[in-house]
């Protein structure tokens, strides 16, 4: 499909087409798709500045001009329900957005990589606007003054220059990405040099997929930026039609089919770049190339709902890429049993309303502030209260860490500190050194922390009851603990046994071992805690994100404090959602 006849073949695809699909039957979403760019045109409008042609509000960052995609295919797409087909008001809005980006190119074709808190983070060809950018411009060229053409001409050529000499290079999400905009470049521009140098890199993409459906990027999956590279891989077969990448497309499809939660957020016990995101995912265009991406899909637009305000620029790739057709059928996927994710890497457990999902995933702690320590392994989910407990990994946390050896105090982010040092303290381990996952009875996980032999388990009673089990062999000399995370819900009330309680918020505050009583609760979910429990909230992550690596309270956990002794080597939290 060449991208010059794509706003006829949209156009076709839409006009009489239902507004969404069904898991296991036909899934459709066109119809939906070009009804949601079309609410969203007002309000893209409405935040450029006709003097600048900017958009957004405060600190400009170049990827607010994203929107000149969703708003050229709405410009491009002929269909009765679509006001802004070759608006002149669109055009002129697309290329003042554009020119835009032109007035803040420099003079490599690179733009500086601010963010919306003030930082920067240095020059970029910013990957995610300028796949954007050149699609738009397929898709208005042939309208534009000569003149203007010329220049946007001139201005992407030197992004797209620069982005084939220096950003192919290593296999990561961003140069993924870069490789699919530089090959629809290469078919605008009649470079077959650039659509050469691009596929012939999309095929090492496949080649770097894990046979069980994922990307990493040091070890492991990088679960939400596996997103990134279905979407790369996706838009590129939609524009090219190379069929040697729907492997790996399907492959992928069945990876999130599993390693997402009923909410329809990604798992993050397995994720070695992100901790949990309470949100649902809506897919990208990669999935629906296969029948069980279309199932999943579905699922996560049926999980959004109906009234969901869906993201215009998502929508714009499924209307201009998307594959509507069968999906596979759901009825197994939400039945009873056990999927265990590569050679024994990882379990999710389905039963009744509990999913929970137990990693033995470990390695060595990376220098890299992109790659978290893996120390937290166990995540517990349940329909009716959400993600109970995990959360994911973070670094300079060991607060975070399903045990600890040693003793944990020394290790915590200093304030202002944008290059720390992530090893943790002589004498502290808080990611193990061995790890076996246990799938026959309960699940759980046998560790190895130096010396020091660890286990955690998690055991189904009924649908409202688990016990969450840790414990130490022979635990010595060296403190040896365990810490449950518990996602907070802001605003939301904690109590106790002993009467003490209080809402969640960002005040600071530690309850010693007995202070609680025999239980505490937050959230509809209650705690039963043994003597020994102490509690305590914020324990805040180092976000990586953000140039310092502070966080807000609301990215903490609540966490359970459970030393292991000698008179006390194993401990039992039961968790009964009310």
């Amino acid at each position: 499909m060449r991208l010059a006849s794509v706003a006829t073949i949209v156009a076709g695809a839409l006009i009489g087409g239902p507004a969404a699909g069904r898991a296991g039957d036909e899934v459709t979403f066109k119809a939906r798709a070009l009804a949601e760019i079309v609410r969203a045109v007002p309000g893209m409008l409405k935040a450029q500045d006709p003097e600048t042609g900017r958009f957004g509000e405060g600190i400009w960052i170049v990827t607010e001009q994203n929107v000149l995609f969703p708003l050229a295919v709405a410009w491009a797409t002929k269909d009765p329900t679509n006001p802004y087909y070759h608006s002149d008001e669109l055009l002129g809005a697309i290329m003042a957005g554009g020119d835009a980006l032109i007035d803040d190119q420099d003079a490599s074709g690179q733009w500086e990589f601010r963010k919306k808190d003030g930082s920067t983070w240095g020059k970029i060809y910013m990957p995610w606007t300028y796949s954007r950018w050149i699609r738009a411009y397929a898709l208005i060229r042939d309208a534009m003054p000569a003149e203007r053409r010329e220049r946007w001409v001139k201005a992407l050529r030197l992004g797209f220059d620069g982005i084939a000499r220096t950003s192919l290079n290593h296999m990561q999400n961003i140069p993924a990405h870069h490789a699919m905009c530089l090959y629809i470049a290469g078919q605008v521009f009649d470079e077959p040099a650039w659509t050469q140098q691009a596929a012939d890199f999309l095929g090492k993409v496949v080649a770097a997929q894990d046979k069980a459906g994922y990307w990493s990027e040091h070890m492991g999956p990088v679960v939400n930026y596996n997103m990134v590279y279905v979407d790369a891989l996706g838009t590129y077969y939609a524009v090219s039609g190379d069929k040697s990448v729907l492997p790996a497309l399907r492959r992928a499809a069945v990876f999130h089919l599993h390693f997402t939660y009923p909410n329809g957020a990604l798992v993050e016990t397995v994720d070695e770049r992100n901790p949990y995101y309470a949100r649902t995912v809506l897919p990208n265009v990669g999935f629906s190339f296969s029948p069980e991406g279309r199932t999943f899909v579905a699922r996560q637009l049926a999980a959004l709902g109906e009234s969901a305000a869906l993201s215009a620029d998502g929508m714009a790739s499924f209307l201009l890429y998307g594959e509507e057709g069968p999906g596979v059928p759901a009825k197994d996927l939400d039945a009873d049993g056990d999927f265990v994710l590569g050679d024994r890497d990882a379990v999710i457990r389905r039963r009744g309303p509990w999913f929970i999902v137990v990693s033995a995933m470990r390695c060595p702690i990376s220098g890299s502030r992109w790659i978290q320590d893996r120390q937290n392994f166990v995540s517990v989910y349940h329909k009716k209260a959400g993600l109970i407990l995990g959360g994911g990994n973070t670094k300079l946390q060991p607060g975070w860490s399903t045990f600890t050896v040693g003793d944990p105090r020394g290790s915590s982010l200093r304030e202002g500190d944008t290059n720390p040092n992530f090893n943790p303290p002589a004498g502290l381990l808080h990611v193990p050194t061995k790890a076996v996952l246990i799938t026959d009875g309960d699940v759980g996980v046998d560790f190895e922390y130096g010396e020091q032999r660890c286990a955690v388990g998690v055991k189904i009673l009924d649908d409202d009851r688990i016990e969450y089990r840790v414990s130490a062999a022979e635990p010595g000399a060296a403190p040896v603990a365990a810490h449950v995370t518990l996602l907070p819900k802001m605003g939301e009330a904690v109590a106790s046994a002993s009467g003490k309680g209080l809402t969640l918020g960002d005040e600071a505050w530690a309850w010693p071992a007995g202070v609680a009583g025999e239980w505490m609760e937050h959230a509809g979910v209650r705690f039963d805690l043994p003597p020994a429990a102490s509690v305590r909230w914020p324990v805040l992550p180092h976000n990586p994100y953000t140039r310092d690596g502070h966080a807000a309270p609301g990215e903490g956990r609540i966490v359970i404090d459970l030393p292991l002794t000698a008179e006390a080597a194993e401990q039992c939290v039961r968790i009964i959602v009310r």
